[in-house]
């Protein structure tokens, strides 16, 4: 996995809302041939996080074109997270958590750990998923299954941490010990 330099800034404006950028990796989607509920899932759960949606795009499960969109939008600057719907099962077009990995600079392994525990409770089928869960740069990057019932499930799991999350990568000093 590569690393990239960067220096490691706190954001000149910690208390605007998380500004995020919604993806929705689906041949049938990009072809117009299937509605994108979980997009417009994504999209109305990010008011939760105190965050705003500034980006959506629906793209085929090509690795190709999801690393340069990734790159492209971690690299930019203004995204304080991506959430990824789509492409995280064991079908042979199931790329999203191979072409994150090769662009993230460090895992977060807990996030994707704890979706995948929670859906376990309600499906023996989470253990298939391949999601995964990085920071390039200052982005926190995060795949969430296809179907619109699991991609509310894996990010309502998920929510709890993501300002603490996203607060230290953008920089935060604060001690992270419990008061």
């Amino acid at each position: 996995m590569p690393k990239h330099d960067h220096p490691q800034k706190a954001s000149a404006e910690p208390n605007r809302p998380y500004r995020v950028a919604v993806l929705t990796l689906s041949d049938k989607g990009a072809e117009g041939l299937r509605d994108d509920e979980s997009g417009r899932i994504l999209k109305e759960m990010v008011r939760d996080l105190a965050g705003e949606a500034v980006f959506y795009k629906v793209l085929p499960d090509e690795a190709g074109l999801i690393e340069a969109l990734l790159r492209e939008l971690s690299d930019r600057g203004d995204v304080d997270l991506i959430l990824t719907t789509g492409g995280t099962g064991v079908s042979p077009r199931d790329v999203t958590p191979d072409a994150t990995l090769r662009v993230i600079d460090r895992e977060v392994p807990g996030m994707a750990e704890a979706m995948r525990a929670s859906s376990m409770k309600k499906t023996p089928r989470a253990m298939v998923s391949r999601a995964v869960c990085g920071i390039r740069k200052q982005t926190l990057i995060i795949n969430l299954p296809g179907s619109p019932r699991s991609v509310r499930e894996n990010l309502e799991v998920l929510l709890p941490a993501l300002p603490h999350a996203i607060d230290k990568i953008r920089g935060d000093q604060r001690d992270c010990a419990s008061t």
